[in-house]
């Protein structure tokens, strides 16, 4: 047997797997490890804060390349909270099966307590295995300055992999870069927030703080967004 048809075999029972352990699963236990309570961030928070103060300023992070994302960059190290300053773990962490990774933004000044949904992780490293299998990404349409759309019929799918939106009942494509990275497309929700609030954006930042700053969930593993001469979002970032 080749082994590119056993990396399949094996990639197709590992999901068979992970969708029938979802489904047994009671739906109480289902709900709470897909959403990001206000009462668990707040636990975590004050966790935080007590080990900050107990150990003269030190955060209780797992290091991060320096050229790590910035949403993802400080995740949280349990072991150093837990009993602690905490007396168990968030049901909705990933480390006890839920679907959010705690990290912490804005380090340097406040750091504060916030969520990543491992689920658009999880789509992209399937998306990364097929691409090793492929060997190549089909890039598609173009969707901004070196950002793509996929091919995704080419790589072997039979309709577009998307992503649950944190901010919406919607479902966020993916992208690719011209380096070949997938990104997670957040245009939608942030289209939806410059037309709803209307806020004081300008042309040339990075307006992803309109979905980290007001959301407990952060836009992981996405590009830099901007708007245009007519308030739209658009990607930011030239990749090489």
């Amino acid at each position: 047997m080749k082994l590119t048809v056993k990396i399949k075999m094996v990639t197709l029972f590992a999901s068979i797997m992970l969708v029938l352990s979802g489904c047994m699963l009671p739906d109480d236990e289902k709900v709470t490890q897909v959403t990001p309570y206000a009462d668990q961030l707040e636990t975590v928070q004050k966790a935080v804060d007590a080990f900050r103060e107990g150990s003269g300023g030190m955060l209780p992070i797992k290091t991060k390349d320096l050229d790590t994302d910035i949403y993802i960059k400080y995740p949280i190290e349990f072991s150093k909270i837990v009993p602690a300053y905490t007396e168990k773990l968030p049901a909705n962490s990933y480390e006890t099966g839920g679907v959010y990774q705690y990290v912490l933004t804005d380090v340097e000044e406040n750091p504060t307590v916030k969520l990543v949904d491992l689920r658009s992780a999880e789509r992209i490293r399937e998306l990364n295995l097929r691409k090793n299998i492929n060997g190549y990404v089909p890039f598609n349409e173009s969707v901004g300055e070196n950002v793509y759309a996929v091919d995704y019929k080419a790589m072997g799918f039979k309709e577009q992999p998307t992503v649950p939106s944190p901010y919406s009942d919607t479902f966020l494509p993916i992208v690719v870069g011209g380096d070949g990275v997938f990104y997670v497309d957040y245009s939608i929700d942030l289209n939806r927030i410059l037309k709803e609030q209307q806020p004081d954006v300008k042309v040339g930042e990075d307006i992803r703080y309109l979905l980290a700053d007001n959301y407990p969930v952060l836009p992981a593993y996405s590009l830099p967004y901007t708007v245009n001469e007519d308030n739209e979002p658009v990607f930011m970032k030239k990749l090489k």
